[in-house]
């Protein structure tokens, strides 16, 4: 099977998704800046960072099958699971809007955030699988240095919202956690240009 609906299909629930977070943020009742930094302030930074997240997943996403030729039943399912994580994040970034970054709350978004790089994950060590020993997708990932710290940067912040309470430091360090892997997902990478330019150029 040919890659083409499994990547309109992905396109479309995340732009759902986006559209579905977006529409969680409340309009201010007060029209002035104070109304609206009160109401909508911390609604527009955790949508801005979920956005992020969801972007940066569109984009590695799009590198990635364009080294896949074909799809499996594994791989539509590896997909399918990844794109259900995702899918919770509007839930997750509404709730943790909503209670005003309480430790719960914060904790559940890192879960979500967890089991979407685990996701991921899998889906790459199933596409690489089915590619074999020679798989571009292997020679493109490496090492994957981000993607092995990604998940531990997420318990670490999870770890610190469930075990630290005093002044709400154990949330603020797991935001300062989620925040930083952002960050670090969205300085480019380009080794998976380059095995794309050479997958290309071979072919």
């Amino acid at each position: 099977m040919r890659t083409g609906r499994l990547e309109a299909f992905s396109d479309g629930v995340l732009a759902i998704i986006i559209t579905i977070m977006v529409l969680e943020l409340k309009v201010p009742e007060d029209h002035s800046l104070s109304g609206l930094l009160h109401t909508t302030g911390v609604g527009l930074l955790t949508y801005l960072l979920s956005f992020v997240y969801v972007g940066i997943y569109w984009n590695n996403h799009h590198h990635m099958f364009h080294l896949v030729r074909q799809v499996s039943g594994a791989v539509l399912w590896a997909n399918s699971a990844l794109l259900f994580c995702l899918s919770l994040f509007p839930f997750t970034t509404a709730w943790m809007d909503e209670s005003r970054f309480e430790p719960t709350p914060v904790v559940i978004y890192g879960l979500n955030l967890l089991a979407a790089a685990i996701a991921y994950f899998v889906l790459q060590a199933v596409i690489i699988r089915r590619q074999g020993p020679d798989s571009p997708l292997r020679r493109a990932v490496g090492n994957d240095l981000k993607g092995k710290l990604s998940p531990a940067l997420y318990l670490l912040g999870i770890l610190g919202a469930l075990a630290i309470d005093r002044d709400r430091i154990g949330v603020w360090a797991a935001l300062t956690c989620f925040v930083a892997t952002a960050i670090m997902w969205i300085i480019p990478d380009r080794r998976i240009d380059r095995v794309i330019h050479q997958h290309e150029t071979a072919d």
